[in-house]
This record gives structure tokens, sequence and C-alpha cells, in this order.
């Protein structure tokens, strides 16, 4: 290994970096043989997060060529295993590990161009040069080898000022301007286009349907039935809804007797059989100072674009273009389901609807594979409706927190007791007994989807995350308890368990602090020892006048997390007016992400994560009732409306000398507290129950 060049960082890359372990071979991540182009892989998915822009950023930084000259490939199953795009790992993960491959391949063809040129070499704009000769990457491409392992302890060379510049995101050019970029833009030769007619309610069979009421519709080439799946192949989308409706109005089906409605699940939580786990085994709290409960509701990913995706099989190979958030795994279950070697299925990630978390990208996925591989050689582009996709998705998990708190004649908490209750939040593609595909679960021989299970606590937990407070509060039990019964289908929302439990620790918190009548900030001040969590603390306080006077009807509220405990560190203060109805005035976030790549990127995606969580905090709730979910509409699962998003100030606490930490989820937790934290200062009353909405006001002041 050549020795570190003059000028590098004495600050190494950490070892032990997932994504170098799956790839580990400088060739996976870069290729060099195009004259003015360097070529990177990844497998972490745009999203509209960003992640492009800041690993092109990373590359060019590290090869110091210009950003124009990076080409970065969506992810691929030829390409690198990076599992999901998930838990803001995207810039530690696939950043982590394009920065010390290109750090290393630059000390390479270092040595190349020395050898080359006779001399040692200057680098600027992608050219190595001596005097007056040069030579670029692509030159020197022959005569390096990259299929050599990569050091993850590599020491970097120092920035050229690319890494940490607000760097325009590179997809929104297309967006704006509403250019062809979408699977929903997708049009190949031959292509047909493919409705789902999804059954009533959940568990639902399919007793009888009139295929030729929808065969008989001109355009409309396949129906489609296998066990209770129902599908109609078209010439264009305008036949395939019409064939869709038709099927839907002639079905006849077996609806079972359920139950079970979002009214009741808490008692449904808190009485099912669970599987526990031991989050930490402090005592029990005989006397506490403060008790109470904590609840949120199950939420919809609500993307504003319903899922879409496109597959064709040609020659025994099943192609698919979908907007997953992981290409590999979303593979390994397809042909699981299809029973076919995975070698003959290609997945390629295309951009779709935004979304963070186990949204339907890859149900529909399979709904177009499935349809392609009966249709050998023609393409089949499959989208949902939008009660499809209010209905039929991933919903992130409803969930109940306990919480007990001992405190002292000083106020200091010197014992701490938290019970989660919630079904998983993970059942993606790969991580159940049996494919986790809605399709699959509707075909003959295809088995009901299992319920989710919980990331372990090594990769930050779901139900159990951020489930002990970040506090020097004395002993502390935790128990997370997964229902093993599912009403409906869960798993991963942003954050996962972080909303509910930072909520419910900050409420909670903000309690303690007016029993014992000392200033929240100052409370939390006394029992945080974290340094950089003192520091975004007061920052978010000093930005939003903490303490100053405010108007007749208004409060204001903070919130504080670290994002799983070793992510970003967030600090959140909301002001609200609530009179007939909570209204966020103003919100300010501090946070602490480590070395930033785009400062401008790290913004949005905070800025983006309080948006989110005011809309859940204040609005958002799943309703079902006999195993149908009754709020698949936008009249009956609001979301914030552009007229309710409130200025939103961010201020970045910069650590150039620290690795870098993804933004993306950690201001949910630290808003809704905030959010909840204002309200109780505003009227008086502690609303426990999410959403905040004026009944759920009126609950908490008559209970």
């Amino acid at each position: 290994m050549p020795s570190c060049p003059p000028g590098a960082s004495d600050v190494p890359a950490k070892p032990g970096n997932p994504s170098l372990a799956a790839a580990p071979l400088i060739g996976d991540w870069l290729d060099f043989t195009h004259e003015g182009i360097v070529r990177a892989r990844t497998g972490k998915s745009e999203l509209g997060q960003g992640i492009a822009t800041a690993l092109v950023q990373i590359v060019a930084d590290a090869l110091a060529v210009d950003v124009d000259s990076v080409e970065l490939a969506p992810p691929d199953t030829s390409g690198p295993d990076e599992t999901f795009t998930a838990g803001s790992l995207s810039v530690q993960h696939s950043g982590g590990a394009l920065h010390a491959a290109s750090t290393q391949a630059r000390q390479l063809f270092t040595d190349a161009a020395r050898r080359r040129l006779g001399a040692e070499p200057s680098l600027a704009e992608g050219r190595f040069v001596v005097d007056d000769a040069s030579v670029s990457y692509a030159d020197l491409a022959a005569e390096v080898d990259l299929a050599v392992a990569i050091d993850p302890t590599i020491a970097s060379y120092d920035p050229s000022g690319i890494v940490g510049a607000d760097l325009p995101r590179l997809d929104l050019a297309d967006k704006v301007l509403g250019r062809p970029r979408y699977v929903q833009d997708m049009r190949l030769p031959g292509m047909r286009f493919a409705r789902m007619v999804r059954r009533p309610a959940r568990g639902a069979r399919l007793v009888d349907v009139d295929e030729e009421s929808a065969l008989g519709i001109a355009g409309v080439t396949d129906v489609v039935r296998d066990g209770d799946l129902l599908a109609v192949v078209a010439e264009d989308e305008i036949a395939a809804r019409a064939g869709a409706e038709a099927l839907r109005e002639s079905a006849q089906w077996q609806v079972p007797d359920s139950s079970l409605s979002d009214g009741d699940m808490v008692e449904q939580l808190t009485t099912a059989d669970t599987d526990d786990t031991a989050l930490s085994d402090g005592p029990s709290i005989d006397a506490p100072t403060l008790a109470a409960r904590y609840t949120r509701p199950f939420l919809a990913h609500a993307s504003i674009g319903p899922a879409c995706a496109v597959a064709v099989q040609e020659e025994g190979l099943l192609r698919i273009w979908s907007h997953t958030q992981g290409v590999h795994p979303l593979r390994r279950d397809i042909a699981r389901a299809l029973d076919r070697p995975v070698d003959r299925v290609q997945v390629t990630h295309v951009e779709g609807a935004g979304c963070y978390g186990h949204n339907p990208a890859d149900d529909v996925a399979y709904d177009a594979a499935l349809l392609a591989a009966r249709l050998p050689g023609r393409p089949v582009q499959v989208t949902w409706t939008r009660e499809d996709e209010l209905g039929w998705s991933p919903f992130g998990p409803a969930m109940v927190v306990d919480l007990a708190a001992e405190t002292n004649a000083d106020g200091q908490v010197t014992a701490w007791s938290w019970d989660g209750f919630g079904n998983g939040h993970s059942s993606r593609p790969g991580t159940l007994p049996t494919p986790s595909l809605l399709a699959y679960e509707e075909q003959q021989d295809g088995t009901p989807i299992p319920p989710a299970g919980d990331p372990p606590q090594a990769a930050g937990a779901g139900t159990g995350r951020n489930a002990i407070p970040g506090y020097e509060v004395g002993s502390v039990r935790a128990v997370a308890h997964r229902a093993l019964t599912m009403p409906i289908r869960s798993s991963a929302m942003r954050s996962l368990g972080a909303h509910l439990n930072v909520f419910a620790i900050e409420s909670h918190l903000d309690d303690l602090a007016r029993h014992h009548g000392i200033d929240p900030v100052e409370y939390r001040l006394r029992h945080l020892g974290d340094p950089r969590g003192r520091v975004v603390l007061e920052r978010a306080a000093q930005e939003s006048g903490w303490g100053s006077p405010l108007a007749e009807g208004h409060g204001r509220g903070i919130g504080y997390a670290r994002y799983k405990g070793t992510g970003a560190w967030c600090a959140a203060v909301v002001e609200v007016e609530a009179v007939s109805s909570v209204r966020v005035v103003r919100a300010w976030l501090a946070a602490d992400c480590g070395r930033i790549v785009n400062p401008d990127g790290a913004v949005n995606q905070l800025e983006g994560g309080a948006v989110q969580s005011l809309s859940w905090t204040l609005l958002e709730r799943v309703r079902f009732a006999g195993g149908r979910v009754l709020s698949d509409t936008w009249e009956e699962y609001p979301i914030l409306h552009f007229s309710e998003v409130p200025p939103v100030e961010v201020a970045l606490v910069e650590r150039p000398d620290e690795p870098w930490l993804g933004a993306g989820e950690a201001s949910m937790g630290p808003t809704a507290a905030a959010v909840g934290n204002a309200v109780a200062d505003a009227l008086g009353v502690r609303v426990r129950d999410l959403p905040i909405t004026a009944e759920a006001i009126v609950a908490a002041m008559d209970s």
C-alpha cells in the first residue's frame, strides 16, 4: 500500500463499514475507463433526500475532479449490496465506502502518474501534471489495478472544498422543469399498463368474478387471476382503469368478520401476546413521582405520487425497475416468491415518489414482476390507485408507551422506567420468514405476511429506538413488547419508534420540570452531560428567544434527542397558537451532524423532517374497522397543507473534524416533543395521545 502522501489528513476513516464488507474492492465502486468521466456506484437510493448529490461531492472531493465529471449510477443488483436506504446511514455507509475507495484510488493513480511522468505530479481538475506534461485518470486506467481491497483506515487527502459546499441538488432541475425522470415516466416498446384489483378487506377470499366484463372493454388484453389476486392488463392507462373497475364491480368476495378497529388499539397492543426485549435491566419503580401513558396511531406514508413499477421478462431474465429502497433485498424476495434463481432477476432503481421507510414500492415491483412473468417479452407497468396507496401500503405501527420517573427533593431524576408496546417496525423484503410482498399473500400458493419484526438494538432497535433517555436519570428499566398479532400491516417509517419515544420522554421531562418549578431548558441541562447535546439544546433555545414573552394563547416548547443514541444531535423549539385549534407559528432547529457534506442538503432534511413530524403530530391517523382501512382518501387522511407549514429556522453546529452523520430522521422526535410541550405551555393541559387534535385536547381536559 502506498504511503500517506504529503498534505494528507491525519484523521483516518473508521473501520467496520458494512458496505465495504459486502463490496470490498475499489472496482466495486469506481470506474475510470471513460475519458473525462468517473463512474461511481452505490447501493443507496435517491428518494428525494439528496443522497446522490452528497455522494457525488464526496467522490469529486477525494479525487480532486470537477463535480460535473462524476456520474453516479442508480442502485442496481449488479452493483454494491448496501441492503436498504434506511436509518440515516447513507452518508456514513455509502459515503464512507466511496470516500475510502476514492482516496485509495487517488493514491494508486498518483503512483502510476509518477511512473509515467518520471516525477511527483500535482493533481488538479482530474489531471496529474509534471511541468508541461499531464495525464488523466482515464489515460492511466489500464495501468491501475482496481481489483484490490479497500483499506478503510487509509488517511484522507486535504479536502478540496467540494465537501462542505452548498452544491445545488443534481436531481432537482428535471423535477422542477417536468422532464421525464420517474418510473411513472418510463415507456418501453410494446408496453402494457396494468391495474391490481385489491380485496375489499384483509383476509377476504375471491369467490367469483366475471372476467369477460373487463375483456370486453376495448384495449383490455388480459385478466390475471391467481387465488385472491386479480389484475387487468391493457394497451393504455384508460383501458386498464376501466377494466379494473369492471372487475371490481363484478367480483364476489367472502369477507371474514373482524371487530378490530383503530379505536381499540391501546387495548389490543397492551393485551396481545408479545415478544419482550429488555433494553436496560434497572429495577422497577414502586413510588414514581410521575407515571403516564403516551400513544400514537398507525401512520401512512401518504406519498403524493402513488407507487409504480415496470418489469419485463426476456430470454429467462426478469428485469424490474422500481423506486425501492433496497434493490438487492427486493431481488431476493421476488426470486423466492417466483421460485427462480436469484441471478435470473435484475432490479434497477428508478426514482419515484419520495419516501422514508417501507412504502409500497416493493409491493408494486412484485405486482409488475408477476404480471411480466406471465406475459414474456411484454413490458408491463403497474401503477397503484390513491385508495390502494393509502389503504394497502405498510403503515408505521401504532405504539403505546408507559413511562415512570422518580425524582429527589432537588428535582433530579433518580430512576426511570419505560415499557413500549407495538407491532414491529420492519417487514421489509428479506427480513421475514416468507416473502413480504402483498401480491404473494394474495396468490393461491402464497402465505400471509408474518407479523413485522424489530431491528436489533445494535442497529438502533424499532419499538425501542430512542427509548432510553439521553440524559443522566439514574437507573433505567426499559422493556420493548412487540405484539405477535398484526391488525393491519406495519413496517418501517421515518425514525421508527423514536417519534413517540422522544415525544413521551420530553413530555415527561417537561412535566417533571414544572412539578419542581424549574425552567424546562434548565431542567434538561441539569440532566445532560453530553457536551455536544448541551450545545444544540442551548443553541435552539437561544435562536428561539427562549424565555421572552409570548402573545396570549401562545405557547413555546422544546424537545431534544440524539437520534438512536449514536446519530445526529437535534433540538427543536416550537411556538404554537392554541385557540380553537393548534397552529404552529414558528419552529427553530439546532443540529450537530458532524462533518457536513452539503449544508443546504442537511438543512433541507432537518426542515423536511420537522414538517413531516408536524403533520404526524397534529393531523395524521390511519382509521380502520372490520379489516378495512377507512382513511384511503385525502379527505379521510389529511396531511399538513402548504398554507399550514410554518417558517422553520435551522442552525447547524459545524464539526468539520468529526465523522459525518445523517440528518434525515434526527428532527422527527424533537419536533413532536416541542409541539406537545408548546401546547401544554399554552393551555396548561398535557395531551399524551397523538395526534394533538381539538378532540384530543378536549379529551385531555376531561381526563
